[in-house]
């Protein structure tokens, strides 16, 4: 048991987090400025024990009153109708709100964890990605707001780690989907799964060739608590292994909801990475984590959840 903070615990993935966290028994103080995530994502927390939701840009001056034994940085818009929508508001975060992060971690003598992003190898030359490889990121281009926001912040982590002996992890997050996606976040799986149940064609982006590895949302949130628990620093990726093509994905989807295959070509998104898939072999030696959840599983789980939702609940 202890006390952790979660910047961006509003958000999808952060949401799922605090939930996992106070489930093994750990106070949690959500902080979260609300630009991409919703108190609807937390609506079942408020009012229980161990549970404080905190409004604040963690960008400014974070203040956390009394112990402090983890921080799990995860605020960022983390899909790309958010971070090309807010390209200044995704570097700022990045930056100065992985630095007011990691002061607050120094402060508390905390234990520290960065949300990264498979992001980080671009549009990459090496297949799978080893943690090793440093990546053909674009530094220019309308995406690189997002990757390099979060390849600064993992060199300021190390920086923090190397300098003042923090207790840092860092994790490569690869693809996750599931339940609390907001339909319209631009991200494939939650578009294909809206657009299949409204009836609409599918919206695929280029040629549909481009390759992903899609990690359902519980078996992230295990494997990101396993690296934390593990004591690693360094990165490590937390993906499956099962990489399909988007054109692959837009036919599961539509299976999986039960309605026939119907796309829209779209024009490719600038950088778009051709092939994404992790090297996972250092998550399996240093944890014993392993992804149970398959894609079809947690497709049909997604859209058991959004067909629940009233109209117009979008998170």
């Amino acid at each position: 048991m202890g006390r952790v903070v979660v910047t961006g615990g509003a958000g999808f993935l952060g949401s799922h987090l605090t939930d996992a966290l106070l489930a093994r028994g750990d106070e949690v103080v959500v902080i979260d400025n609300l630009v991409t995530g919703s108190t609807a994502n937390l609506d079942h927390l408020f009012g229980r024990d161990g549970f404080t939701f905190v409004r604040h840009d963690v960008t400014e001056f974070i203040w956390v009153p009394g112990a402090v034994d983890t921080i799990l940085h995860l605020a960022s818009p983390a899909s790309p109708v958010d971070y090309l929508g807010l390209p200044i508001q995704t570097l700022k975060v990045g930056s100065l709100g992985t630095h007011k992060t990691l002061g607050l971690a120094r402060e508390k003598a905390a234990t520290y964890l960065l949300a990264s992003t498979s992001e980080v190898y671009g549009d990459p030359k090496v297949h799978p990605q080893p943690e090793s490889y440093w990546g053909h990121v674009n530094p220019v281009g309308p995406r690189g707001v997002y990757d390099e926001a979060k390849r600064f912040a993992e060199a300021l982590t190390m920086a923090y780690h190397r300098s003042h002996g923090i207790d840092v992890r860092i994790v490569r997050i690869h693809n996750t989907y599931g339940p609390r996606m907001r339909p319209q976040d631009g991200r494939a799986v939650s578009a294909f799964l809206d657009q299949a149940l409204r009836g609409d064609p599918l919206t695929v982006h280029g040629d549909g060739s481009q390759t992903r590895s899609f990690c359902y949302v519980d078996d992230m949130v295990r494997g990101i608590l396993a690296v934390l628990d593990s004591g690693y620093a360094g990165p490590v990726n937390v993906g499956t292994l099962d990489e399909v093509t988007v054109a692959e994905l837009a036919a599961l989807v539509c299976e999986v909801v039960g309605v026939p295959l119907r796309t829209e070509p779209t024009p490719g998104r600038p950088d778009d990475p051709g092939r994404r898939q992790p090297d996972t072999r250092l998550v399996r030696s240093i944890t014993e984590w392993e992804p149970e959840v398959t894609l079809r599983e947690g497709l049909a789980r997604t859209a058991r959840w959004l067909r629940e939702q009233p109209p117009g609940a979008a998170t």
